[in-house]
């Protein structure tokens, strides 16, 4: 390993020298800069990134806070995680990745042990109980969600009302006048999610303005629960003829159960799912979709986390508007005798 003793060395200046082209603490003149920093691209040095925080009090690190919970769907949680961390990779930062349930537990122990410069925290809720701590210190954030009071906060999301509101208007235009929306789990509604929440009220409210009867039940997914559900939706409302899907588990139970009764997609039943795009493509009929922009979301919100640790950006709510793809699962609601 290359140590900043061999860079001076190569580079013909003292070891201190080189440490200040690094920390950036001293002015060097620019001749000098380019000749430390040519040594140490020709040489491979990398700083040890404990003598650096030192140096610099900086580490160089964002934590991003993603709870890993049975009940979410992880492919798209691990989408964003991708995303922030080959953006903050591009902008020199390093991603720590905290997983545990462990709510301000876990913003104390970065706040308090130096382990990060900021954070990203996801799986928000409505009243999250992160959110005073957040607010309270100095290190800056980036929610990547939204909850109820986003004072003093910068958050980034899919506006998941106007999800919510686009996919009801669709079903709505089609004539479909009796509407069922296959929730998350029940475990995410009783934490007060903000996306699953924002979703609810956006179809509630179209669901009025336009005169539709929406029927919503939350469901574990898989097939057994889907059964369940589907089973309980059409004893309820015999005449539902459109489907609002919000739980990627949920989805290709659905379809195989609707098969399984009889009823067609889309000529007897219409289906709009929120859901990546490859699971809406990949379905056994290609479904109606809004997309979740889960690298956009990541990628906006390092990008505003980068302004905060230059100085630069200030609180704002980025909230990406919703667009809905048509495919072979959403029709004109079947005829009534």
């Amino acid at each position: 390993m290359v140590t900043l003793a061999e860079v001076a060395q190569h580079a013909g200046v003292s070891a201190s020298t080189v440490s200040y082209v690094l920390s950036g603490k001293r002015s060097i003149s620019a001749g000098t800069r380019q000749r430390v920093e040519r040594s140490i691209q020709e040489l491979g040095y990398h700083p040890n990134a404990g003598a650096r925080a030192l140096a610099s009090s900086r580490s160089n690190i964002i934590a991003l806070m993603i709870p890993l919970r049975t009940d979410m769907y992880m492919p798209v949680m691990m989408e964003i995680a991708i995303a922030v961390a080959t953006t903050a990779r591009a902008h020199g930062y390093d991603v720590l990745l905290l997983t545990g349930e462990e709510g301000p537990d876990a913003v104390r122990r970065v706040t308090g042990s130096g382990l990060a410069d900021a954070m990203i925290p996801m799986d928000v809720e409505l009243d999250d109980e992160r959110l005073p701590l957040l607010r309270g210190t100095d290190r800056p954030s980036v929610l990547i969600g939204l909850p109820a009071d986003t004072t003093g906060l910068t958050c980034v999301d899919l506006d998941f009302g106007a999800t919510g509101a686009l996919c009801l208007e669709h079903l709505a235009k089609l004539g479909h006048r009796d509407i069922a929306v296959i929730g998350e789990a029940p475990g995410v509604y009783e934490r007060h999610t903000g996306f699953a929440e924002r979703t609810l009220d956006g179809l509630r409210s179209r669901s009025r303005e336009l005169g539709v009867r929406l029927l919503h039940r939350p469901c574990e997914g898989g097939y057994d629960a889907m059964s369940v559900t589907l089973a309980r939706i059409f004893d309820e409302r015999p005449s539902t003829t459109g489907f609002v899907v919000q739980n990627e588990s949920a989805v290709e139970p659905l379809l195989a159960l609707l098969r399984q009764s009889g009823r067609a997609v889309p000529e007897d039943v219409s289906v709009v799912a929120i859901c990546p795009d490859q699971l809406a493509m990949q379905a056994s009929v290609r479904l109606t979709s809004v997309a979740i922009p889960a690298q956009e979301m990541g990628r906006r919100a390092v990008e505003l986390l980068v302004a905060k640790l230059e100085g630069q950006g200030t609180d704002e709510v980025v909230l990406l508007p919703p667009e809905l793809t048509v495919r072979a699962s959403s029709g004109p609601a079947p005829a009534t005798g």
